[in-house]
């Protein structure tokens, strides 16, 4: 099979690491195709290094701006791919908006898309995110999906037939695999310096109903102040989130026991992930990783697509509209343990996906 992949984001070139190596052994010829839409060096080239993911053929270099400008600078330099490359497939990773202009492109060129992590809802359509997960599972021929719950919600919205395939999770994949080489690389990260040996909290603030919000901003600054009291946080900062915080000038560099970082690479990332007592964050991604190794997590949003770790004890949604009620969920959080669960498969998703789709070319 002749396939192109699309990324642009950050968690897209985790779950590209382990399912872009699948697709080699099985005998894919894959070439990617990188959006631009993070464009930071730690957002984006550190992870094509770290990861091992293939160089991009092409780059568009389409980040920033508003979601309908970016969509359709992304869309429009995909059509144009596509249609001189002619590849029997499009791949694309999650919800941002270069899987939906990846979805749309390969769409209108009757080009059948493949979706990795289909299925996953939020039920609330105003997050960027939803529209985009919804409308490329809809345009979809193969839905990957991560989950049971993924599979209902599909199947809830008319979506069913063969091309819906219960495989797993990559990140999952991804996570047993460079933990083990987080552990084994001689130096740890320049940040366990900043602590000192000392227990701390890991925490991640990017997403737009936050960053963009800024009394939801302050009142999840005004918690991480008083948790700082207590336990050092390490917060490793998207460049939208460091912008608005220097614009709303909340102090946050001269907090004791908060330190604030630039963004990590991958690697950094999950060696930081395993170390901490627990981890704060908004991110989808990260609230599995801290399930993966263990750790509890609250989510700094009103609703998550990963329901089965609230049940299960091991994830606290806390809405940040209240530091006092953000600090009592930081509290109850700290120390506590889920149920076991086995949701996400058992870190062989990137293996069924490659197998799926160099089968569907014989």
């Amino acid at each position: 099979m002749n396939l192109i992949t699309v990324v642009g984001a950050r968690p897209q070139f985790i779950k590209a690491a382990a399912v872009s190596t699948a697709l080699r052994l099985a005998g894919v010829n894959e070439r990617v195709l990188h959006t631009g839409q993070h464009y930071d060096e730690n957002m984006s080239e550190v992870f094509f290094r770290e990861l091992g993911v293939p160089a991009p053929h092409w780059n568009l270099g389409v980040g920033g701006g508003s979601h309908g400008a970016m969509t359709g600078g992304q869309l429009a330099g995909i059509e144009q791919v596509l249609i001189k490359e002619e590849p029997e497939a499009l791949l694309v990773y999650g919800d941002t908006n270069s899987t939906l202009a990846g979805a749309l492109a390969a769409a209108k060129l009757h080009i059948p898309v493949a979706h990795v992590e289909a299925g996953l809802r939020s039920f609330n359509r105003r997050m960027p995110e939803e529209i985009n997960r919804v409308l490329t599972d809809h345009a979809s021929h193969w839905l990957f999906a991560p989950t049971e719950a993924a599979v209902a919600n599909l199947q809830q919205e008319g979506v069913v037939g063969a091309g819906v395939c219960l495989v797993g999770d990559v990140m999952y994949d991804a996570a047993l695999h460079f933990a083990a080489i987080a552990r084994r690389r001689e130096a740890r990260s320049a940040t366990f310096a900043k602590v000192g040996g000392r227990p701390y909290v890991l925490a991640t603030v990017h997403r737009a109903e936050n960053t963009d919000e800024p009394e939801r901003l302050r009142q999840i600054v005004q918690a991480l102040f008083a948790l700082a009291r207590d336990i050092d946080v390490v917060w490793p900062m998207h460049p939208r989130t460091q912008g608005v915080l220097a614009r709303l000038d909340l102090g946050v560099n001269a907090k004791k026991g908060l330190h604030c970082i630039g963004p990590l690479g991958y690697l950094d990332m999950i060696e930081m992930e395993q170390s901490a007592e627990m981890v704060i964050t908004d991110s989808g991604g990260v609230q599995k990783e801290a399930f993966f190794f263990g750790k509890p997590c609250v989510t700094l949003r009103d609703e998550t697509e990963w329901i089965e770790l609230v049940e299960a004890g091991w994830n606290r949604l806390a809405p940040p509209t209240s530091a006092a009620e953000l600090q009592t969920a930081f509290r109850a959080a700290l120390g506590t343990k889920g149920k076991a669960i086995e949701p996400y498969g058992r870190g062989d998703a990137a293996r069924r996906i490659a197998d799926i789709l160099q089968a569907s070319s014989q």
